[in-house]
């Protein structure tokens, strides 16, 4: 082979590398958080969608605006948020109103309201139905994400309140604040199938893992969770944080109002609104055992993951390091407030379009 051909290779050979490098380069992870995330609180980052750059030290890349405001023009209660990439969109609910904004122009596609209200929803994989909860009524919306439209009411009487669909679309999880049973809904028929429970009180925030086989369930007058087989629909475990004393808490009316299981599922964080801690529990032994805790500014009241793990988001706007569990960062917007929500999630770019989401809700990934 002539000297010239094999620099040609090795020519080659360093484009494709260099290639490869450049367009991990132009991938980015941002961090996106709807506001007001706590109540209707704006002192806690003021009204819209805040957009950090996850890896370049949470750094305020933009703010969005949304509608979602009385007729007076105030900002009401964010209750959920949800994205599909591929579709390029990113949905907002409020007590009254689903929003859709458009990943690729932040421009409010739309705004609509539902007359029994909304709460935490949920999109499936394909980004085409939207499971949308009442305020705290008999039902769950079936909304077409396209334009919001409805197109079948579930009613599991139970003051629907948080949802979660599987990340294979067959089932979405249907959680009520009237109920200690976790309803589980089939996709494609939209209705109501089985129930697990009972679990010891109503059910507040939970989560699951990928095969959708356990649900670890925050219930009303504990600080701790609790574990269900969704196979079998029976109670497993409950799970006590050990070493802190219940106690007020601001808001929820619960001790523990956030659970999240890191994508690798190897560990349940959970909230404690009281002491103002997350506690950490190993979930690869049943039932999981408590091992670490972290304090944070403020109560808690949520917790959520980025996509690949390495980084937790408590609802008190800490960045924490999975791996070592020391805060490296905390969230703070363009006018120097401290950034508080209960509603955020990731969403990747790669050259300028959205590539792929998270969830507002810790959930399990192991496929």
């Amino acid at each position: 082979m002539s000297l010239i051909i094999r620099l040609n290779i090795i020519c080659s050979l360093l484009m494709l590398l260099t290639s490869g490098l450049h367009g991990d380069e132009n991938e980015k992870r941002l961090l996106y958080v709807a506001q007001p995330g706590i109540r209707n609180y704006v002192q806690y980052g003021g009204h819209g969608i805040i957009v950090f750059d996850i890896d370049n030290n949470h750094k305020f890349v933009k703010r969005i605006p949304m509608g979602g405001l009385t007729p007076q023009g105030k900002p009401i209660n964010v209750k959920g948020v949800c994205a599909h990439a591929q579709s390029g969109r990113l949905y907002v609910s409020t007590l009254k109103h689903l929003i859709a904004i458009d990943l690729l122009t932040d421009k409010q596609l739309w705004e609509r309201t539902y007359p029994k209200g909304c709460d935490r929803m949920s999109i499936t994989p394909d980004g085409k139905t939207i499971f949308l909860p009442s305020l705290e009524k008999d039902i769950w919306y079936v909304v077409r994400a396209e334009d919001g439209e409805v197109i079948k009411i579930i009613q599991p009487r139970s003051r629907s309140h948080n949802t979660i669909v599987g990340l294979d679309g067959q089932f979405a999880y249907l959680a009520g604040l009237g109920s200690p049973f976790l309803t589980i809904a089939d996709v494609n028929q939209q209705k109501a199938i089985r129930k697990v429970g009972p679990f010891s009180h109503s059910i507040r925030p939970f989560t699951i893992n990928a095969q959708q086989t356990h649900c670890f369930v925050n219930v009303n007058k504990l600080l701790g969770f609790e574990v269900g087989d969704m196979k079998t629909g029976k109670k497993l475990h409950r799970v006590e944080v050990k070493g802190f004393k219940m106690g007020p808490v601001k808001r929820h009316g619960c001790p523990s109002h956030g659970i999240g299981m890191t994508p690798d599922e190897k560990e349940i964080w959970v909230t404690d609104g009281h002491n103002e801690y997350m506690h950490i529990f190993d979930a690869t032994v049943m039932p999981p055992k408590q091992f670490h805790s972290i304090k944070v500014r403020e109560q808690p009241g949520w917790v959520t993951f980025t996509i690949k793990g390495d980084l937790a988001y408590p609802s008190t706007g800490e960045v924490i390091e999975v791996k070592t569990k020391k805060i490296i960062h905390r969230l703070f917007d363009e006018k120097g407030r401290m950034m508080m929500s209960e509603k955020m999630l990731e969403i990747d770019f790669k050259g300028g379009k959205p590539i792929r989401n998270g969830d507002q809700f810790g959930l399990g990934r192991v496929k």
